[in-house]
């Protein structure tokens, strides 16, 4: 008992925090608590646009092509290189009234010459979870924060669509892996 007696606030507090740490240990090892590896539903290929609002360009032709990668940045974090699938631009349009005088017409706007309004699309592989598609440890969803980098050219953007194309378990992808024969180590 003269044990006990000694013990201060600060003790108590220690020992306290090691049974909750204890408890959380022994929940995640029986299965009452998820773990972020086991939330993963499945892996999958991904569709997204990322829709580029009021992009200046004064050259020919747009620096952003199909069929080229382009380096993306998720939250100001560097993600990865990906393919660029689509790419749509249009000069910046403005509403004006019709000759009739009941509908209108959309026109170029010569008061801003060489801006844009382009929408990108790009594939990628995610991780799906109950949640969303995740890349880079990033849930992609629409509004979505994205920057393109090219060699000459860096525009910043949203995500303005998500399609997730074909959904594979992750079983199903080890099986592929592992069944290819090639044994890279």
């Amino acid at each position: 008992m003269d044990f006990i007696k000694k013990l201060r606030v600060l003790d108590y507090v220690i020992i306290g925090l090691l049974l909750i740490a204890g408890l959380v240990g022994i929940f995640t090892a029986k299965n009452f608590r998820q773990t972020a590896s086991k939330q993963i539903e499945a892996t999958s290929k991904i569709s997204f646009s990322v829709c580029i609002r009021g992009l200046t360009y004064t050259g020919d032709d747009l620096p952003v092509k199909a069929g080229e990668k382009t380096f993306i940045t998720i939250r100001n974090v560097p993600y990865s290189e990906l393919e660029i699938v689509d790419v749509k631009a249009e000069k910046r349009k403005q509403m004006m009234p019709a000759l009739n005088g009941k509908s209108f017409v959309a026109v170029e706007d010569i008061s801003l010459p060489g801006v844009y309004d382009a929408i990108v699309t790009l594939n990628d592989t995610a991780k799906i979870t109950k949640d969303g598609a995740v890349v880079g440890g990033n849930k992609i969803k629409i509004g979505l924060p994205i920057t393109l980098e090219g060699q000459n050219y860096r525009f910043g953007g949203t995500v303005s669509d998500l399609k997730i194309v074909h959904i594979t378990t992750d079983e199903e992808l080890n099986k592929v892996i592992n069944s290819t024969g090639n044994d890279v180590q």
